[in-house]
C-alpha cells in the first residue's frame, strides 16, 4: 500500500512550501506570549546597540547629538520560503530615555530561502516626522513617511549628507552595516510591555 502525503507537480510543491513556511514561521515568530521580551530586556537591548553603533560606525555620533528621537530594534528577525516575513520588538527613545515601545512587521514575496537577524536603527531628523510617526496607528515606510537608509561612505564612515532627510534608517546584520537593503512596507506599531 503506498501513501502520498503530497500531489506531484506544481500543487505537490505549493503544499511542501507552504509546510515548510510554515516550519520556519513557527521557529522565527513564536507566541508572543511564549518568548516575550520584557521592558528591561528590551532597554539592555537598546543600550547595547546603541553603544556599538557609537563604538563602530564614524560618524553615528552626529546622527544621534542631531536626532529628535531614536526608534531601536536590537533583532529584528526574518524567515521565508518563497514567502517570508520579519518581526521585531524595540523602544523609541527622545533625550536618551525610552517613552515608547514598538514592534516592527514585514512581508515579501520573491526568491528567499532561510532565516537571518538584523540590527535597526531609525533616527528621526526632524520634530514633525517624529510627532507624525508617534501619532500613528500603525506608521509604514513609505507609504505614512519616507526614510532614507544611510549608507557607508569612503573610509567607512557613514554619508552624512542624509542628515537632512526626516528620517534617516542604518541596518545591520552580524557583518555590519547593511546597505542592499529596503525598509519600505514595514509596519511599525506601538506595544505595550
Amino acid at each position: 500500500m503506498k501513501i502520498r502525503l503530497f500531489g506531484t507537480g506544481k500543487r505537490g510543491l505549493t503544499h511542501v512550501a507552504v509546510i515548510v513556511l510554515a516550519a520556519l514561521c513557527f521557529v522565527v515568530f513564536q507566541s508572543p506570549d511564549a518568548d516575550a521580551v520584557t521592558a528591561r530586556e528590551i532597554n539592555v537591548s537598546v543600550d547595547a546597540t546603541l553603544k556599538n553603533f557609537l563604538k563602530n560606525v564614524k560618524g553615528s555620533k552626529e546622527y544621534l547629538n542631531a536626532a529628535k528621537g531614536v526608534l531601536v530594534f536590537p533583532n529584528v528577525y526574518k524567515a521565508g520560503f518563497g514567502i517570508g516575513g520579519e518581526y521585531g520588538e524595540g523602544a523609541l527613545r527622545i533625550g536618551g530615555k525610552t517613552v515608547d515601545y514598538y514592534s516592527t512587521v514585514a512581508g515579501s514575496f520573491g526568491f528567499q530561502l532561510g532565516a537571518q537577524k538584523k540590527t535597526l536603527i531609525l533616527v528621526f531628523m526632524q520634530k514633525g516626522a517624529l510627532n507624525s510617526f508617534r501619532e500613528s496607528n500603525g506608521w509604514k515606510a513609505g507609504v505614512d513617511g519616507s526614510v532614507a537608509l544611510v549608507t557607508v561612505g569612503i573610509g567607512g564612515s557613514i554619508d552624512t549628507t542624509n542628515i537632512k532627510d526626516p528620517i534617516v534608517a542604518f541596518a545591520f546584520d552580524q557583518k555590519g552595516l547593511m546597505y542592499n537593503l529596503t525598509i519600505e512596507g514595514s509596519k511599525f506599531s506601538k506595544i505595550k510591555k
